[in-house]
């Protein structure tokens, strides 16, 4: 029974805007669950931070009220984040076995073993979180045990697909609950959220098992090695090309950190079945002939550390290309990285290697339901209000007007951003205010310590480097006794630029005499005078504007 006034309210902290660092929250009364923890790749102009989690604030000041977090399957952008919100809720976390396997790892690396309760479920079970009642349903994804959920609340029901495609012919034979979602849409479901990823491809999104094909052919065609570059994570896929390589008598090596961990895991687990041995260690294929050997690697979005890049230019410390290679780039790139990925498949037709590359050749299709998939999933659900979430806001304006096609009324479709709070009745729903959500940047450690100055300042000595410029005064008197003297560095070379350095330092002492003129002793007052007149002249002579620095000493 709905309590009197209670309404559900979900909130999005991640995951609307962009593609990645998913994450929902759900509240009613004094309870709240958490759908999913995940992380973002930086974009360019965040030079030096290594990954972007959602902000966590509201979670952190409602520490008491948060009750689980609950995940819809492996991927980064959906448990990515978990290690550091971790640290903030000690909340038991449930998930499919290889969700958590690969958790387990992820939390392993940052010596976080034991830090709290992992709860490992199948599709189809149904848990009780205090006025929540969650049951799992099996979806296909390009990850095996990956699942959506349905919500029971005291309003209604609510339904998060995850991220799904339809799936009829799956590589592991599980394809997505179509009778369980079906029959919720029969009962009755006040919300659906959906995964809008592809909503910008019409028709329907390709098996698995299509691409399965693909590498058959193009193995049994390859006269020397083949090297097959993809998402680590994607299992299937692994499973597939494991497959190809066995019935063409190849040996397959693995080499990529995250690879070799996700094939450990999931062939541990049960997920990944590798024929006998077939698989080597990198370091035997040298013993082996060449038309035998099938090596997995990472890198296939051109990232610049993978090993698929270190080989392309000749870095990596096991592996080189050799002329006659088949290197197969079984993924597109994602957004921001097609010319990384460009890049890195240059240098191999370089270094003699033949590429398989182009979306037309068959050998990646997307784990994301495309138009006509998504149009099933409304029908089959028919939610009273609907919210597209998982994409670009202009994916989520185009998933609510795919909605409207299907019969769904505008009034009760909410596009929403990070933060906004959309609460629901058993007969209404509307917008009810933002709470705070948002990035947080990791650098190395830290944590949140790297914020939009930092950037700036950041990009500011990229563009146009800096000049330090030390001064020494004499403490009674304000007179400079030593400098000023100017270093450079990522501006200009000062040996060569040693007129523009003179008549700078010039500058510097004038502005400097009229600080004592004025008896301006403040050393705030003085480095702003300096900074503001070097950078006005350094402007009108190169056009640049470096970073400047003044550094007073006392004597």
């Amino acid at each position: 029974m709905a309590e009197k006034n209670e309404k559900l309210s979900i909130i999005p902290l991640g995951g609307l805007g962009e593609v990645g660092k998913n994450m929902t929250v759900m509240k009613y009364g004094k309870s709240i669950i958490v759908i999913d923890c995940g992380l973002i790749f930086p974009e360019d102009e965040m030079l030096g931070i290594d990954i972007v989690i959602p902000d966590i604030s509201y979670l952190v000041e409602n520490k008491n009220m948060v009750k689980a977090i609950l995940l819809t399957h492996g991927h980064e952008d959906h448990i990515g984040a978990l290690p550091y919100v971790l640290k903030e809720l000690n909340v038991p976390v449930y998930g499919t076995k290889l969700t958590l396997g690969l958790l387990e790892s992820k939390l392993k690396e940052h010596n976080m073993v034991n830090v709290t309760k992992l709860v490992s479920i199948k599709p189809r079970d149904k848990i009780k979180i205090g006025p929540f009642e969650v049951e799992f349903i099996r979806v296909s994804h390009s990850i095996p045990d990956s699942v959506g959920l349905a919500i029971h609340t005291p309003v209604g029901t609510v339904v998060h697909t995850g991220d799904f495609k339809l799936d009829q012919t799956p590589v592991d034979g599980e394809v997505l609950d179509f009778y369980k979602f079906a029959e919720l849409g029969e009962k009755g479901v006040l919300v659906l959220m959906s995964d809008s990823t592809n909503v910008e491809r019409p028709g329907i999104t390709m098996s698995e098992k299509y691409v399965g094909q693909t590498l058959d052919e193009v193995f049994y065609q390859a006269s020397e090695r083949i090297i097959v570059a993809s998402f680590a994570s994607n299992i299937h896929r692994l499973q597939q090309i494991i497959s190809a390589a066995y019935k063409c008598g190849r040996k397959v090596a693995v080499t990529g950190r995250s690879m070799v961990n996700n094939v450990t895991i999931a062939s541990e687990l049960g997920y990944l079945h590798i024929p006998k041995g077939t698989l080597v260690e990198i370091e035997d294929i040298v013993n082996l002939p060449k038309e035998q050997v099938v090596i997995i690697t990472t890198g296939s979005q051109g990232e610049p550390m993978s090993a698929l890049a270190r080989m392309a230019m000749s870095d990596h410390k096991r592996l080189e290309i050799i002329p006659g290679d088949t290197v197969i780039i079984s993924a597109n790139p994602i957004p921001g990285n097609e010319k990384l990925v460009a890049r890195t498949i240059d240098h191999l037709f370089k270094q003699g290697a033949n590429v398989i590359h182009e979306a037309v050749s068959g050998i990646h299709v997307s784990g994301h339901a495309s138009q006509e998939d998504l149009k099933l999933m409304l029908n089959l659900i028919k939610p009273k209000f609907f919210i597209p979430v998982h994409g670009e806001y202009r994916m989520l304006v185009k998933h609510a007007r795919l909605a409207q096609e299907v019969g769904i009324k505008e009034e009760n479709i909410f596009i929403a951003e990070n933060g906004q709070v959309i609460e629901f009745t058993k007969r209404k729903g509307s917008f009810a205010g933002k709470v705070t959500a948002g990035r947080v940047l990791v650098d190395g450690l830290g944590v949140g310590d790297v914020g939009n100055i930092v950037l700036r300042d950041r990009k500011q000595l990229s563009q146009d480097g800096i000049l330090i410029v030390v001064i020494t005064l004499n403490k009674e008197t304000g007179m400079v006794v030593a400098g000023p003297d100017i270093v450079s560095r990522g501006f200009v070379y000062v040996r060569e630029s040693e007129e523009l350095m003179d008549e700078a330092k010039e500058k510097v002492k004038i502005s400097l005499e009229k600080c004592v003129e004025r008896q301006v002793s403040d050393w705030s007052t003085i480095k702003s005078n300096v900074r503001d007149t070097l950078g006005k002249f350094l402007y009108e002579r190169t056009r640049r504007r470096p970073m400047i620095l003044p550094i007073i000493m006392e004597v």
